[in-house]
């Protein structure tokens, strides 16, 4: 799996950047999100020793009170919550793309993974290591990555891929696809072919968007 991801990432890199005949983490690449899912590499999906656990997530990385999933609510808030002590935040107003509503209260919300943990794993992530893996759970560094969103649509989404599911308001699918395959190509990860297949109908219908990427990996 390391050494497909590499060519792929080798491969998008040159199609993206025509000077670069490679990319390294830290380099940024862009490219339209079609010709990005094209460079991504196809495998068979493996499950196999998967647990939530090994994925250390809600960190505080800057050590200022504030876990990871705080930090995006602090982030995304369309009416800012109060934060008290540490970091407790009461109040507030969330907007859930996935389902168009909005959300009142921290509680309301649940912070998705875009790319889940469990599609994460068996997409390469099963060969990672554990600081690869917590960096993956708590990555502020794209903010497509990590998405504030109703408690009921994550829920619903659960560790699904645009295979079997695509966010409930029909609106923000192109979006989503788009993002998706952003993350997979910041993270390196690959896909399966049913999820190439969902991918590649949903971006036809929607705009060839240029994306630009800082590879993590």
């Amino acid at each position: 799996m390391r050494l497909r991801t590499a060519v792929a990432a080798a491969a998008f890199a040159a199609l993206a950047l025509p000077t670069t005949a490679h990319a390294d983490p830290g380099d940024s690449i862009t490219a339209p999100v079609r010709q990005a899912l094209a460079a991504l590499p196809v495998a068979d999906e493996d499950r196999t020793g998967y647990d939530r656990d090994k994925f250390k997530h809600w960190i505080d990385e800057d050590k200022d009170g504030c876990s990871t999933r705080n930090e995006v609510l602090l982030e995304e808030a369309v009416e800012a919550p109060e934060r008290s002590g540490r970091c407790t935040l009461t109040g507030g107003v969330w907007y859930s793309a996935y389902d168009d509503r909005t959300v009142e209260g921290p509680r309301g919300s649940d912070i998705d993974h875009l790319v889940p943990l469990a599609e994460v794993y068996d997409s390469g992530g099963n060969v990672w290591t554990a600081a690869e893996r917590q960096a993956y759970a708590n990555d502020l560094g794209d903010p497509r990555t990590l998405i504030a969103v109703s408690a009921s649509s994550n829920r619903s989404k659960s560790d699904q891929d645009p295979a079997t599911w695509l966010p409930p308001y029909e609106a923000y699918r192109c979006q989503y696809v788009t993002d998706w395959v952003a993350v997979k190509t910041r993270w390196a990860l690959a896909v399966d072919e049913s999820e190439e297949a969902a991918l590649s109908e949903a971006l036809s219908r929607c705009p060839d968007e240029e994306i630009t990427v800082t590879l993590a990996r």
